[in-house]
């Protein structure tokens, strides 16, 4: 079965709706719902003294560094009230992993990953930042970004 797109773009609309119209609901469907609902998590980020509604899609990794939880953007970098353990609850099932004992990437910002000794890799991402995959969270990173 074939899958028309139609997009209806007005600056009159106030948000996105998506209309799925299908003879039944089938596991093809049930994952393009699933992705289009991993891209719709927010997360509040702080910087320069105020609040921002940031999307988990738009994140490429966050860290924590001396109880500090930080959101890295492309360019920018919030700070967020949350525990490193609480975001990764929060995106579980979406694409991040966590990859260190402090780290939780998003491997759809991720541009290429290279092996490096002691068992570890690492990934550079589309902003050109590199991050260290330790060799503990290897095998679940190799899961779920190289299949």
């Amino acid at each position: 079965m074939n899958i028309d797109i139609k997009i209806d773009e007005c600056e009159d609309y106030e948000k996105i709706e998506v209309l799925i119209k299908c003879p039944q609901i089938d596991d093809r469907i049930l994952r393009l719902i699933e992705h289009l609902k991993k891209n719709e998590i927010l997360i509040t980020g702080k910087r320069n003294g105020q609040a921002y509604s940031l999307l988990t899609k738009d994140l490429y990794y966050i860290e924590s560094v001396d109880n500090k939880t930080f959101l890295y953007q492309q360019k920018e970098v919030y700070e967020s009230d949350l525990k490193l353990y609480e975001i990764e609850r929060i995106v579980d099932g979406t694409s991040f992993i966590r990859i260190s004992k402090n780290l939780i990437v998003n491997t759809s910002h991720i541009e290429s990953v290279r092996a490096l000794f002691n068992g570890r890799f690492e990934a550079t991402l589309m902003n050109h930042e590199k991050v260290i995959i330790n060799r503990h969270y290897v095998k679940g990173f190799k899961s779920k970004y190289l299949t």
